[in-house]
């Protein structure tokens, strides 16, 4: 008998507002990232698996969604993806309900914006019927954390907690042995109508499950990374970069660009009488002249020419000339002095 396809679910139907206006041309799992996309990250995860070739993606799309299909097919031809639209955004739960049709066997449950520092051979533990990945931080009280009894089964999810004497905070990273039962839990979650402002959460459904007999375990990460909003995003780029992700070694070799490590430069990027790094981040088909970068992601194709660039965010196409700034623009914007 063959062994059951896992389903990764990943929901990325959301618009992103907190990092626009990057997200005004470009979904929030694709943007740049030191050298790669938050979406190749998430993948890099499937490779850890314990059979990384017998998986499913789902993907629920939504806002700019069309444009996965052809970065998967391109970069993943040899992934298996279903796409899901989810044309209102009526929460994580409503999410997953969608895919219902897809979802038998065992599953992965990941959000997007969410980076982490795991092995998954973990879930070929046999004893747990489901895991939910933890990180202990000092203020839990804007997550939410995951109960457990004396025997270190999970009890209770809960959401924004009172007190810090739990805190190991969900991270947004799920695995289920039956996908079957989370769909009929978010059934009865929708029956129950236990909601929050017109949105299903994922926490809720697990409760139900839970109640009904759910053996869940905690598995505990030291490293849990967003790529939710622009000063996080040059907090991950700066991690990924400190921790294997720098090409300086490389960069290094280009005449008239003087490189501080850790950096990640393009191959097809264009770099002419230059000061690139600490942190920095060039994307493919970047062209920076007469510049200094530091702290910085430059996303695709955008182009700078005399200017002093920290802590910055610039999109695609962008064009940046003859300042010295702090910058977050989006795709195709123009700042010239």
């Amino acid at each position: 008998m063959s062994k059951e396809t896992l389903k990764i679910v990943i929901p990325m139907a959301g618009f992103g507002t907190r990092l626009r206006p990057h997200t005004w041309s470009t979904p929030k799992p694709l943007l740049r990232i030191a050298g790669g996309t938050v979406l190749d990250y998430v993948l890099e995860l499937v490779q850890t698996l314990p059979d990384p070739d017998n998986v499913e993606l789902i993907f629920i799309i939504g806002y700019l969604g069309d444009q996965f299909q052809p970065y998967m097919e391109k970069y993943y031809p040899h992934m298996q993806v279903h796409y899901v639209e989810q044309p209102e955004m009526r929460g994580q739960s409503h999410a997953i309900y969608l895919a219902k049709e897809l979802l038998h066997g065992p599953m992965l449950m990941v959000f997007a914006d969410t980076l982490i520092d795991t092995h998954l051979s973990v879930i070929a533990d046999h004893a747990v019927e489901g895991l939910a990945w933890v990180k202990p931080v000092e203020d839990p009280q804007r997550f939410g954390v995951a109960v457990t009894n004396a025997d270190g089964w999970v009890t209770r999810l809960v959401e924004k907690p009172q007190d810090k004497s739990n805190n190991q905070v969900v991270v947004g990273f799920y695995y289920f042995k039956q996908a079957e039962d989370l769909v009929a839990a978010i059934e009865e979650q929708m029956r129950r109508n236990v909601q929050l402002k017109g949105e299903f959460f994922l926490a809720d459904a697990i409760n139900i499950m839970l109640e009904r007999g759910l053996k869940m375990r905690t598995q505990k990460v030291d490293v849990w990374l967003d790529a939710g909003v622009p000063a996080t995003m040059l907090e991950t780029n700066r991690y990924l970069l400190d921790h294997g992700k720098d090409n300086s070694q490389e960069a290094a070799q280009r005449h008239g660009v003087a490189v501080v490590p850790p950096v990640y430069i393009h191959p097809t990027a264009s770099v002419e009488n230059a000061v690139v790094g600490p942190h920095a981040s060039l994307g493919p088909g970047c062209v920076v002249q007469n510049s200094v970068v530091r702290n910085s992601i430059i996303s695709d194709a955008a182009q700078l020419t005399d200017v002093v660039l920290a802590d910055s965010l610039v999109g695609p196409q962008a064009v940046v000339r003859g300042t010295t700034s702090q910058l977050d623009m989006g795709a195709s914007a123009k700042v010239a002095l």
